[in-house]
Order: C-alpha cells, then sequence, then structure tokens
C-alpha cells in the first residue's frame, strides 16, 4: 500500500497546471480536448473560474439553490416519487418525470441519474441535468441511493459503496417499467462510480443500455479518502457533517437497531468508514472495503455498451492520474480537460453548464 503523501491546498502539486498536464499525459489522454464526436467545445473558463476549488465548490453553493429550484420548477412538478423494488427486500426511493406530465407524447428514451456520496435525487446538480433532458425529451429518473434524500426509512441496514447489487436492481426496474424505451444512465463522483460498476455488469444482468456518463467518478477509493483526509480542510468537514447529519437520520429511523453515538463521535472520514464497515457492514477491513468498489483495474473490462467519464485533470478530488489504471474496453471512451474540479465545470451565469451540454450531446449520440 503506498504511503500517504501530506498535501496542502496552496502547495499540493495537483491543483497545477503544469502537473494537471502531465496527468492527464500519464493517463494517456489529450489534455484540455473533449472527445471529437461531441461537438460541444472545450471547457475554458474564464482565468475568475480556473481554481479546481471554486469549480469545486461554487455550483453547489446554497445560495443557487433558489434560482436552480426557480428554474427546474417544470422538473419538479413534472416529478412524482416512487418506491422501487430493487430484489432481495431492498427499496429505493426515486423521483419520475414523465413527458406526458408536461403535455407531450411519451418518450422514447429514459434518463436514469445518479447522484454523489451524501447528495441526492434534489442536488442541484441532478436537478440542472434533469431538467434539460426532460426539456430534450427525455424522462427523468432522479435515483437515491440508499440512505440518501428522504429514504432512511426504507432498508434497515446501513448505506455502503458496495452495495451495486440493489443500484442494478433499480435499473432492471426501471427497465422493466419501460420496456420500449431507451436506457441511459448518468452520474456524478460516487454516482458515476455507481453507473461504470452497472455498465460493466449490465450484460450479465440482462440490461440494454444505450450510453452511459459517469462525471468524476471515484476510481481508487483508497486515493479518493487520503485526497480528503490530507487536503483542504473544508472538503473533510463538509463530508463528516453531512455524513453524521445522514447517521442521525438512520438512527431515528431505526431507533431499536441502531446506536450510532460512537461512529457520531469520530472526527475523520478514515476511522469512521472503517468503523461502520466493520461494525455494520460485514467487511473484516478497511482495505477489503475500498477495494470493494474501486474501478481500477479490469473492474470496467466487461464494459460493452457505449460508455463515457468526463474527469478535470485539476480535480482536487479524485487523482486524474488515476484513469491510466482504468481497463479501457472498446465501448468506453475518456475526456479529460485541464479545468473543471470536481464535478463542476461552471462557466458562471445560471444557463446549462459547458458539462450538462456534454452530457446531453453524448446520449444524443446515433
Amino acid at each position: 500500500m503506498p504511503s500517504p503523501h501530506k498535501t496542502t491546498a496552496s502547495s499540493s502539486a495537483w491543483n497545477r497546471t503544469d502537473e494537471a498536464a502531465a496527468a492527464c499525459d500519464r493517463a494517456g489522454l489529450t489534455l484540455n480536448r473533449a472527445v471529437a464526436a461531441v461537438d460541444a467545445g472545450d471547457f475554458l473558463p474564464a482565468p475568475w473560474l480556473q481554481n479546481p476549488h471554486l469549480q469545486s465548490i461554487f455550483p453547489s453553493l446554497p445560495l443557487r439553490r433558489g434560482g436552480v429550484e426557480r428554474r427546474c420548477r417544470t422538473l419538479l412538478e413534472a416529478s412524482s416519487a416512487e418506491v422501487l423494488d430493487c430484489g432481495d427486500g431492498v427499496r429505493l426511493l426515486a423521483q419520475r418525470a414523465t413527458q406526458q406530465r408536461i403535455g407531450r407524447p411519451p418518450a422514447a428514451r429514459i434518463a436514469v441519474l445518479l447522484h454523489g456520496w451524501e447528495g441526492s435525487a434534489d442536488s442541484m446538480y441532478v436537478l440542472s441535468l434533469g431538467h434539460l433532458l426532460l426539456q430534450r425529451g427525455f424522462e427523468v429518473v432522479r435515483l437515491n441511493l440508499r440512505d440518501h434524500g428522504e429514504s432512511h426509512h426504507l432498508n434497515r441496514e446501513l448505506f455502503h459503496s458496495c452495495r451495486i447489487a440493489e443500484v442494478v436492481g433499480a435499473v432492471r426496474r426501471i427497465q422493466q417499467l419501460a420496456p420500449n424505451q431507451g436506457l441511459n444512465l448518468a452520474g456524478f463522483s460516487l454516482g458515476g462510480n455507481f453507473c461504470l460498476r452497472v455498465a460493466a455488469r449490465a450484460q450479465q444482468a440482462g440490461l440494454d443500455l444505450d450510453r452511459v456518463v459517469a462525471v468524476c467518478p471515484v476510481l481508487d477509493p483508497e486515493h479518493t479518502l487520503r485526497r480528503l483526509e490530507e487536503g483542504w480542510l473544508l472538503y473533510r468537514r463538509y463530508f463528516i457533517w453531512k455524513w453524521r447529519r445522514s447517521l442521525l437520520k438512520k438512527q431515528a429511523a431505526w431507533p431499536d437497531d441502531y446506536d450510532l453515538g460512537a461512529a457520531l463521535r469520530i472526527g475523520t472520514l478514515t476511522e469512521m468508514t472503517e468503523h461502520l464497515v466493520c461494525h455494520y457492514g460485514g467487511f473484516t477491513s478497511l482495505d477489503s472495503y475500498l477495494r470493494g468498489y474501486a474501478i481500477v483495474g479490469d473492474a470496467l473490462a466487461g464494459i460493452v455498451h457505449p460508455s463515457r467519464i468526463i474527469a478535470a485533470a485539476d480535480d482536487p478530488i479524485i487523482p486524474a492520474s488515476d484513469l491510466s489504471r482504468v481497463a479501457r474496453s472498446a465501448a468506453l471512451e475518456v475526456s479529460c480537460t485541464q479545468f473543471g474540479g470536481h464535478c463542476g465545470f461552471f462557466e458562471g451565469g445560471s444557463g446549462n453548464t459547458w458539462l450538462e451540454r456534454e452530457i446531453l450531446a453524448t446520449l444524443e449520440r446515433h
């Protein structure tokens, strides 16, 4: 196991443009260039928006929520809650918006959108992309992972990132409910990781996917956890705060089953993760858990449906150099831009972002 290397937000190598370029070069990618088949142009934000932390944080600032929800009112009004039977007694909560709800004929295509860790179907980036896709004729299903959104009461066992079978089951159920509609997946961060793992299992699971897009997916969880622990303190505090809030909801939903006080008192993500997965997830060690949802090595070799990773070389959470360790199936393509941060790709303004246009262009390929 590689030993941790201490970094700071101001001096870490992965924040510098020359290191970002080197990371993409090591991954065998072309820096600052979109895949040629997607004619949406390169992502080159204004100089004041080129900082990777600003890119990562600004699109999700709470002060933006009011404007995003007003812009996405059509999506929100067209959406209805749906509990999906994922098999083995597992249920996941989704929000479905159909074309009929906005006075149009039934959609020929469905887009299943999956949020990042401690996000939800109502995360601003999910709402914004979902609104665009609804306007362009897709049926939109915003899926919550277990214990995300207001779903802590649905399943007794705690969420962890190796619960891929239930997400495969959710996608299978969506396909069963609409067998004649083209099925597409798009996910962000951990949601992107889940989407790619679903794609790798799709053939065996009997899923017929049109296209899959993963934005800044978690590649090697060990490296991501190290970035969060040793990088900018704000990220660590943010995720610990959100995770504690989620655990309190779980404890309130299942008071006879959980006393999570010990976990809530832990002050690092690494120790919290190890405590929870070993005490409640059935894992013998933190290492075995982290390896369980890594998508480096041969994990994605089985992808046969057209899939695309969109990553940024300056991502402060996901090392771009790990892209070189992802098995390249003929169906998988990778785009790595110089700027963009973690799931940012933000140009300023309130309209559709470069990232949303890229995802749309990818899903609309023929």
